[in-house]
């Protein structure tokens, strides 16, 4: 964290806290659930030392922003919004978003209804996808309707947070090691998929995860002790009311989002991210989205590589970042 600046800025008429390091363009990195800012800390100082304002920031709910406590407080209206108030908040009339997990579709929606304000986007693990004919909790329902899908188990007030908020740091290792690209991987060996065909929608989350003997590579205790810290300030609430909006954003922005970003754009994941199965297809996600972009520059798969795609391999990540930025 040396040589990051952090500071409380007011955005969209909450407090938000952003780390932030060199001067020129401004790129904003919008992280997911559950982390923080620090998801970030690979990319910020090269983005920063190619010419650019890296801005990573506590999403609402979060670290050390403000954190309401409604559902209808995490809407992806506000979400984008609070973007918005970041670049304003900074002096900037544009910027460049780029998002992870949840903060992937903040970065691209932010995009598609603020054009004007945000040249370009990219995203790892979570792409850009058109509207849902239906609310998409209904569409978790239809294909999750007999076995376990952390969305649906999240809808559940105070369940999820009591689960995790009972033991932080297992729970966060658990979460992060089981999605990573090893714990993947083991998931696969074991049942064949990604996502444990054989747990019930009675189960809860953490039920049935792998408990490693050792950390991988790409995540540190000092790590998950940080992680820890900032969800011992904010609890769990606000970000499991993100996925508790999901129907509210179905009727606010049904009509407004467009089929296709139309700025340039980018896609990394990972060969072993779980978004990858989330819906049964034969056909790969990086060809399933490429129709959802109309100047998709980028768009690749990292093998061997899980959910936390930038931590899991932060230099191809930021080779990426940086050839994207460069072609703009």
């Amino acid at each position: 964290m040396k040589d990051i600046d952090f500071e409380i800025i007011e955005t969209n008429g909450i407090n938000t806290r952003i780390a932030s390091m060199g001067e020129g363009p401004l790129v904003i990195f919008c992280h997911g659930w559950p982390e923080s800012w620090y998801s970030y800390r690979y990319q910020i100082p090269s983005v920063a030392e190619a010419g650019y304002r890296a801005v990573a920031y506590d999403v609402r709910g979060y670290g050390e922003s403000d954190k309401p406590l409604e559902i209808t407080d995490y809407t992806m209206k506000l979400l984008t919004a609070d973007v918005i108030g970041i670049v304003k908040a900074l002096g900037y009339d544009e910027a460049i978003t780029i998002g992870h997990d949840w903060g992937g579709p903040i970065a691209l929606n932010t995009a598609a209804l603020f054009p004007e304000i945000i040249t370009a986007t990219g995203t790892l693990s979570v792409p850009y996808m058109p509207k849902s004919p239906i609310p998409i909790l209904d569409l978790w329902k239809e294909i999750y309707k007999d076995r376990f899908f952390y969305q649906l188990y999240f809808q559940q007030e105070g369940v999820a947070e009591e689960e995790f908020e009972n033991d932080l740091e297992r729970a966060l290792r658990l979460t992060y090691t089981n999605s990573d690209g090893r714990g993947m991987k083991k998931a696969i060996e074991k049942s064949g998929s990604g996502l444990n065909p054989h747990k019930g929608t009675d189960a809860t989350f953490l039920e049935g995860m792998e408990e490693f003997d050792e950390l991988p590579g790409w995540l540190t205790q000092e790590d998950i002790d940080y992680f820890v810290s900032q969800f011992e300030i904010s609890g769990l609430r606000g970000p499991l009311n993100r996925y508790r909006a999901q129907n509210i954003d179905w009727e606010e922005l049904s009509s407004s989002l467009p089929d296709q970003i139309e700025q340039p754009a980018f896609f990394i994941t990972g060969s072993l991210d779980p978004v990858n199965f989330f819906v049964p297809s034969q056909q790969s996600l990086t060809e399933r989205i490429k129709s959802n972009y109309k100047n998709l520059l980028i768009v690749e798969e990292l093998q061997g590589i899980g959910h936390w795609t930038q931590q899991e391999a932060p230099e191809k990540v930021n080779s990426f970042i940086l050839s994207f930025l460069t072609d703009l």
